[in-house]
């Protein structure tokens, strides 16, 4: 089991349009950035890596890379989940908050979990997303940008077997498997 911290930050600007956790949030102003900007996103991604031990977003997907430039992130965080299991490990849970003083997020969250569990090949209840604001004080309060946090679990594979076998070892309604251990 590995634990993974992500930080990010990116500046509103007109011009651009608001993506967080792969929604596309109607807001007068956007994220600025190479890629889409998607702050929630990113900071899912460095939690992950880090939780993994491979670095950081910067080290993958450098802004110096042309290929890189207006990509979703929802495609980055895709070959994420790709790099993780290659080397043998699953998302155990990920919590994020997003820090914004507008617009309103309540109504989107549910979509953006479902895109990040799509997207990792997990349920969307080992995902939770929270939006904070920070009654109008820093440059969030202000509305000058967005940031966010998250924190990830990570489990190898063999944790995370050992983990559904042992929930299903006193499982009252099915008469199969470990169900008959009981």
């Amino acid at each position: 089991m590995r634990i993974g911290s992500g930080y990010d930050v990116h500046k509103l600007v007109e011009g651009r349009k608001l993506i967080l956790g792969g929604v596309e949030i109607e807001h007068p102003l956007g994220l600025l950035g190479h890629s889409d900007a998607d702050v929630l996103l990113h900071a899912i991604m460095d939690a992950i890596l880090g939780a993994a031990g491979m670095g950081d977003i910067g080290k993958h997907f450098p802004d110096t890379d042309g290929q890189y430039k207006g990509i979703s992130s929802l495609k980055l965080l895709e070959h994420v989940s790709s790099l993780i299991t290659e080397e043998g490990y699953v998302v155990g849970n990920i919590d994020a908050t997003i820090v914004a003083q507008q617009p309103k997020l309540r109504p989107y969250i549910q979509e953006m979990e479902n895109n990040v569990a799509q997207v990792l090949g997990i349920l969307p209840s080992q995902i939770n997303i929270k939006a904070t604001t920070e009654e109008h004080l820093g440059f969030t309060g202000r509305e000058e940008g967005i940031s966010a946090q998250a924190v990830c679990l990570l489990e190898t594979f063999y944790e995370s077997s050992v983990a559904v076998a042992d929930s299903m070892r006193n499982c009252a309604t099915c008469g199969g498997c470990r169900g008959k251990e009981s």
